[in-house]
């Protein structure tokens, strides 16, 4: 151990005459420590609420959407030459539309789509959201999410009214199944049933809206929209699920974003109350660092001592609070002790994605900080004059 280290240790823990330094040092441990568990803890849940949500996006609809204005004709052509681009996966076609659904003296609007439910579930993962009957519509057959089966008492087998534009008196569908994908905004306003049955709710004989399009990559369609626009010209619009979604992601990151700069100004905070416990220690220790210079010791080597010792506190501090954000984080991933109000928050726990490249940046930003507020008062212990120093001891 080199000896600058050796006394910026002895310094950081002898005890001392103005026991308040000590205090100071103390909150300023635990100042950096709650700043990096709290950083690590909102950005995880950030992370988790982020991808969470993406997940239930992409689960439930498509990763491309082409559509025309005027319609598409379901055509097997068509759905060839989409098939036949590069990294496309699946394709489908579909029908999207509003209706009313009616029971008894409930009533609700909702988001009612057209769908072949063969092709459907190699494009979205509604298959694997069904929790009770099936995707067998039949002839009359519709599916509706969880929320808006608890809503209406609805179960397999019963009768729901449908009311469109070409039957405003209503049209009774049978219920084949109900989905839950855990986003309250999907379970509550989206219904399926067959694309012939779509057509004749909204008197639209022969199109559809459009073809839903999965790729092998959900987070690398970019290039995929770019092809496929070209293959189908002009007269088709070709939106990936990030363009659907371009605010609501928009906001989501701008969120961590905004969460990570306030958060760090906790350990900013912290950090000037160790500049302050160094300003402290030097004139604490004017004595001995005169005496150190007056035995040869350089400015570089006082600046060591006094730098040292902030980082020391940083360390600790840093290192207690990233194995307490790390603890906590872990804890509510595994418990999932908290829950969340569905309709306000779209999801109905606390979503946590602790992630290694999150934690080494909140650490290695604390530790940078913490080396910065060392700066001045390291700079301004090497600047004394041992002659000064020493005069009245």
């Amino acid at each position: 151990m080199a000896w600058q280290s050796f006394v910026a240790l002895r310094y950081l823990t002898a005890k001392r005459k103005e026991r308040f330094i000590s205090v100071i040092s103390l909150i300023s441990v635990m100042g950096i420590a709650v700043g990096v568990a709290a950083l690590i803890i909102v950005i995880a849940v950030m992370s988790g609420f982020d991808n969470d949500l993406k997940d239930k996006i992409v689960g439930i609809s498509s990763h491309i959407t082409i559509e025309s204005e005027y319609g598409v004709k379901p055509e097997g052509e068509l759905l060839a030459k989409v098939l036949g681009t590069e990294h496309v996966v699946a394709a489908s076609f579909f029908l999207n539309g509003q209706a009313l659904l009616r029971r008894d003296e409930n009533v609700a609007g909702v988001v009612l789509k057209g769908i072949n439910a063969s092709d459907e579930v190699r494009v979205s993962r509604i298959g694997e959201y069904m929790v009770q009957g099936s995707l067998a519509f039949g002839k009359d057959g519709m599916i509706v999410g969880s929320e808006l089966a608890d809503k209406f008492g609805l179960k397999p087998g019963d009768t729901i009214s449908v009311i469109s534009p070409a039957y405003v008196k209503g049209k009774d569908f049978r219920i084949c199944g109900i989905f839950k994908s855990g986003m309250y905004e999907y379970d509550m306003n989206l219904a399926f049933t067959s694309i012939p049955r779509a057509q004749e709710l909204f008197a639209v004989e022969g199109l559809v809206s459009g073809i839903e399009v999965k790729a092998d990559d959900a987070f690398n369609v970019a290039g995929i929209r770019r092809s496929l626009q070209t293959e189908m010209g002009p007269s088709y619009s070709v939106r990936t699920w990030m363009d659907l979604n371009k605010n609501f992601l928009s906001a989501l990151k701008l969120e961590k974003t905004v969460m990570f700069i306030i958060l760090t100004l906790i350990v900013l905070v912290a950090c000037l109350n160790i500049a302050s416990t160094l300003i402290m220690t030097v004139l604490e220790k004017t004595k001995d660092i005169g005496i150190f210079k007056a035995i040869g010791a350089t400015k570089f080597s006082i600046m060591s001592i006094f730098a040292m010792e902030g980082a020391m506190i940083g360390i600790l501090g840093t290192a207690l609070g990233a194995a307490l954000g790390m603890g906590v984080c872990h804890c509510l991933k595994t418990y999932q002790f908290i829950t969340l109000p569905k309709d306000i928050y779209y999801i109905d726990r606390l979503p946590v994605n602790l992630q290694i490249q999150d934690v080494s940046v909140i650490v290695a930003s604390s530790l940078m900080i913490t080396l910065l507020a060392t700066i001045y008062p390291s700079y301004q212990a090497s600047r004394l004059d041992p002659v000064e120093a020493l005069r009245y001891e």
